[in-house]
């Protein structure tokens, strides 16, 4: 079964909001085995709204909307609904309930307007919406399915969870198995060429996409068929095989981050961390961070931007830098010795380069960066050269740093 997904509102097409629906929707939609072969943001505006749904029922067998059900006079998605269903809008009960419920608790007082998001087109089944006053509308015409929900993620979450996609899954007879592999370290071009003769051994039925972003490139593994068990074996098979390649630049699955896994391993030995940060001013730091539970094992971080910082505070020698500078193996080394020292830590990662776009030398040029990592399990200290992209630099260093660290630990 094909889907299209329809979002409406102006504030999608200024970019004064950014649709996050559409590609929840999508990849809910995916894992029940329905292909998404359309999405379309759409103003809103009453002709607009009736050419998309007619020109979408002319491809999809299932047409998502979400958008335009508010109680203002902007959200006119549901009197265009009427229009497109030939019907007329009636007072549901249930709704009206709801929208009590949710004022009552909340201490508001139900205003005529409020009142009127309990009217629903008469041909839909209305949905219940419990986290909203606007609830959901199922309509069913020529063979077509038809859901209208509200824009509101939250909302709109809540209703495809309870009412669309449990209905939409009894409808779909193929099963779609995604799995995904989380490189890093390696570029997409050259871990296209080290895997060619693995792709091209895959079957028809299992595709492979390729999702670069800095400093990670995802391998999407994508099995369509009538048995999912025997989808789930195939594809279990080509990973393993996978892994058996390319083991050094593999770090996880699917949702799964870098500061997650490195941070397991922390944990699983017992190990402290600590940062000394320059050019990354503090971003690997807060990477670690944003994992809960975090505080069990980083202890702090030092963002030695300038030299006196790394000395003072680091004890790089005044030697090593005049000798070296403070984009070298020698001063990232002792960035990393000095947080030990002073933090009394297991572990330290230090990172010392050229983030850009200015401060290049003949010798050393934007993107050159000096990574150190020191624990119970090692020490290494590796130079990189990223780009011309400051913000890029410093993602893709913080991602190389931990990475490192996650191969230590690994050990």
């Amino acid at each position: 079964m094909n889907a299209e997904i329809i979002t409406i509102g102006d504030e999608l097409l200024i970019g004064q909001v950014v649709d996050t629906n559409s590609a929840w929707m999508a990849e809910q939609l995916n894992l029940i085995g329905i292909r998404v072969v359309q999405i379309t943001s759409i103003s809103d505006q009453r002709k607009h709204i009736l050419t998309t749904l007619k020109e979408a029922s002319s491809r999809a067998d299932i047409i998502l909307i979400s958008g335009g059900l508010g109680p203002t006079r902007d959200d006119i998605t549901k009197t265009t609904l009427c229009e497109y269903f030939n019907t007329k809008p009636v007072f549901n009960q249930d709704a009206y309930e709801n929208i009590v419920r949710l004022f009552g608790s909340r201490g508001f007082v139900i205003t005529p307007l409020n009142c009127a998001q309990a009217e629903v087109p008469e041909s839909c089944t209305p949905l219940l919406n419990v986290n909203g006053t606007a609830p959901g509308m199922w309509f069913e015409k020529d063979g077509i399915i038809y859901v209208s929900m509200p824009g509101v993620p939250f909302e709109m979450k809540g209703l495809m969870t309870t009412h669309v996609l449990p209905r939409l899954s009894k409808l779909s007879s193929t099963g779609i198995v995604h799995r995904t592999i989380l490189t890093q370290g390696v570029g997409e071009s050259f871990l296209a060429a080290k895997i060619e003769d693995w792709e091209t051994a895959l079957p028809d039925y299992i595709k492979l996409a390729y999702l670069p972003q800095p400093g990670i490139v995802r391998l999407r593994l994508t099995a369509s068929g009538p048995d999912r068990t025997l989808l789930e074996k195939e594809i279990n098979e080509r990973v393993t095989k996978l892994y058996g390649l390319i083991p050094e630049y593999i770090f996880g699955e699917g949702d799964e981050t870098l500061e997650m896994v490195v941070s397991k391993l922390l944990k699983a030995h017992g190990f402290t961390l600590a940062t000394a940060e320059s050019c990354t001013g503090g971003y690997i730091a807060h990477l670690i961070t944003s994992i809960p539970g975090s505080s069990a094992f980083f202890k702090g971080s030092v963002v030695a931007y300038a030299n006196e910082i790394k000395e003072h505070l680091l004890g790089v020698t005044p030697d090593t830098l005049a000798r070296y500078g403070a984009v070298s193996q020698e001063t990232v080394f002792e960035m990393a010795a000095g947080i030990i020292r002073h933090l009394k830590v297991d572990c330290a990662v230090a990172v010392s380069g050229i983030a850009g776009p200015d401060g290049g030398t003949p010798d050393k040029q934007v993107g050159t960066t000096w990574i150190s990592v020191l624990s119970p399990k090692g020490a290494e200290t590796k130079m990189f050269t990223f780009g011309e992209h400051r913000g890029r630099n410093i993602r893709r260093a913080a991602l190389a740093a931990l990475d490192m660290l996650r191969k230590q630990l690994s050990i």
